[in-house]
């Protein structure tokens, strides 16, 4: 059977301030810059989120602005594809749900940003913005649920927890 599609609408940088919703944490993380941008950009990119199956590339390296991604939440319940719109290479990346099989939100954004604080470690700042659609505002309290896991689950990768 084939998935149904819901279009969300674009996003810029202004949303992670105007959202509706923002859901943000910072970490600060005993590994340089370099490794922690490494493991966000690599082929197996946040695979220690338990609510993410996969998450795959679909634009060719090198990334930037522009730059695709597809990524299966909730074991394939949810599948999200992401275009890229602010790619600052080695520091950070923003980008916006282009399309989602679960009709949620009007608009998702999140922004990742990596800054060193020595040659040794550096502070991971991780902001999710959503903007819900009527049918996604009921189902609000449940998502800041599932969405906080992200966080939880970088504090336990990163030794934090």
């Amino acid at each position: 059977m084939r998935r149904p599609w819901f279009r969300a609408e674009p996003a810029d940088e202004t949303f992670f301030d105007t959202a509706p919703v923002q859901l943000r944490d910072t970490f600060d993380v005993s590994q340089p810059a370099s490794q922690v941008w490494g493991e966000l950009t690599g082929d197996d990119a946040l695979s220690w989120i338990r609510i993410l199956s996969d998450v795959s590339w679909t634009s060719p390296r090198p990334f930037g602005v522009g730059t695709t991604r597809t990524v299966s939440a909730l074991r394939g319940l949810n599948v999200l594809k992401e275009h890229f719109f602010r790619w600052e290479d080695g520091q950070r990346m923003s980008f916006y749900v282009t399309e989602a099989s679960v009709p949620g939100f009007r608009r998702f954004a999140e922004d990742y940003l990596v800054e060193p604080t020595s040659e040794t470690s550096c502070r991971f700042t991780w902001v999710v913005a959503i903007e819900p659609a009527a049918a996604g505002r009921l189902s609000m309290p449940m998502n800041r649920r599932l969405l906080g896991t992200l966080f939880r689950d970088t504090r336990r990768h990163y030794g934090l927890a």
